[in-house]
């Protein structure tokens, strides 16, 4: 190990273990190393790339997805997901426990954050399972795993940003990360069936099935919602329109819901803008600072350094696949999913071109592995999402979710066996 890079990682383990904010860890971690380092004028090169970063106009997508989601949490949403989706799967094994992933899956496809992703859904499903007799952990766990969903569903705001740092399509990430989604929400309903055949007590018995009516009234409850979708990604995949036009269309379909529903009040846009003011700002801190970072330590050869040292050991692209998983699951453990992409992807992703694989590829990939980290402890924010939903011990709900960890991984293996699940989308419609 380098200097460089030995002085990075060990300030890197004091700062952010001892609670400084990410943004300002990686900032001054990155001044420091070039202070000590290099002969340069590091106040100038610290303000430039800030205001480079900031104003980067690939970045206006963010808080556009990111209004619409916070306007969309403050309308019925969420009860009419859970009155949309329930008649349907009444009868199947796990029963009302796949509202979670698929109540899950819908609201990914109209909001990019995993975290209001797991508050919205869980605040209506968590409440309802549990007044029916369903088991508290398999629907912690079945929500702390779904809530990641939204990461590959697009809009996503994780791939935004890998496109804006990997300079790869934002559009074309999208369209890559559907068939991922799909999959994955279609491995966590299999679990959820096999499990409860496996432990029926974990469910109550089926309901009564449901009539065709309740069937059209639960169609109707998720119109709107299905509407939005259809706008928003359907814009964006018919070329309509660019990615932050189809952001800007979202956020018009929020407001409209919102009117519809008697909810659209001076109240409820201050909370709706306030919240985008914070997530914005945590997100801008974040990436100011990870970026300051990545290029100190382009400046210090460490990238350089650290690819020379890997590619002596003369991995197989695969065994280098699992290196980087099992890399990145530990990085997880202590870095939320935004942190770990800004502050890898200089040395990771020109490994993984240099092994043949795709960048488009390998945003899949990491988007993957980072929806791991939101439910591994101790920094898994989905799990702190829940325990404050359920009051349940923190130990109990990572539990819960590990088997949906474990499937997430299956779920890369696949993606390294077939590629073509997260190429075939983008290469169909081009």
């Amino acid at each position: 190990m380098t200097a460089p890079l030995a002085l990075i990682s060990g300030l890197l383990l004091l700062t952010l273990g001892g609670g400084v904010w990410v943004g300002f860890s990686l900032m001054s971690v990155g001044a420091l190393s070039l202070e000590v380092f290099k002969n340069m004028r590091v106040d100038r090169f610290l303000a430039s790339d800030i205001w480079t970063t900031s104003t980067s106009l690939e970045l206006v997508t963010l808080p556009l997805f990111i209004l619409m989601g916070e306007i969309l949490f403050y309308t019925r949403l969420s009860e009419n997901i859970f009155a949309g989706i329930a008649p349907f799967v009444r009868r199947l094994p796990g029963r009302l426990l796949h509202v979670n992933v698929l109540g899950c899956t819908v609201f990914g496809a109209v909001s990019g954050s995993s975290a209001a992703t797991t508050v919205t859904v869980g605040r209506i499903t968590m409440k309802e399972l549990e007044a029916r007799g369903y088991d508290r952990s398999i629907a912690a766990g079945s929500l702390a795993g779904s809530g990641t969903i939204g990461f590959l569903i697009p809009p996503s705001i994780p791939l935004i940003v890998y496109g804006v740092l990997a300079e790869v399509s934002i559009l074309d990430l999208f369209i890559a990360g559907v068939i991922p989604g799909l999959i994955l929400a279609g491995l966590f309903m299999s679990w959820i069936g096999v499990k409860t055949i496996i432990s029926p007590e974990i469910a109550p018995p089926a309901d009564p099935s449901t009539t065709w009516a309740e069937k059209g009234r639960a169609i109707l409850s998720l119109a709107p919602v299905a509407l939005l979708i259809l706008f928003v990604l359907g814009s964006l995949y018919a070329g309509y329109a660019s990615v932050t036009e189809a952001a800007a269309v979202g956020v018009l379909g929020g407001l409209i819901l919102a009117a519809c529903e008697g909810q659209l009040t001076f109240t409820m846009l201050r909370k709706a803008l306030m919240g985008t003011v914070r997530t914005c700002s945590m997100i801008g801190l974040i990436l100011a600072g990870a970026l300051f970072l990545s290029k100190a330590m382009a400046r210090l050869t460490i990238p350089t350094d650290v690819a020379t040292a890997i590619e002596a050991l003369h991995l197989s692209p695969v065994m280098l696949i699992l290196l980087l998983t099992l890399f990145y699951l530990m990085l997880g453990c202590f870095l939320d999913g935004l942190s770990t992409i800004v502050m890898t992807l200089p040395v990771t992703l020109p490994l993984v071109m240099q092994a043949g694989y795709d960048p488009l590829w390998f945003g899949i990939f990491l988007i993957v592995t980072i929806e791991m980290a939101q439910i591994t402890p101790p920094i898994g924010f989905n799990l702190f999402v829940i325990r404050g939903l359920t009051g349940l011990p923190l130990g109990r709900i990572a539990l819960a979710s590990m088997p949906f960890c474990i499937l997430m991984v299956a779920l890369v293996g696949l993606l390294v066996a077939f590629p073509q699940l997260v190429t075939f989308l983008p290469e169909a419609i081009r």
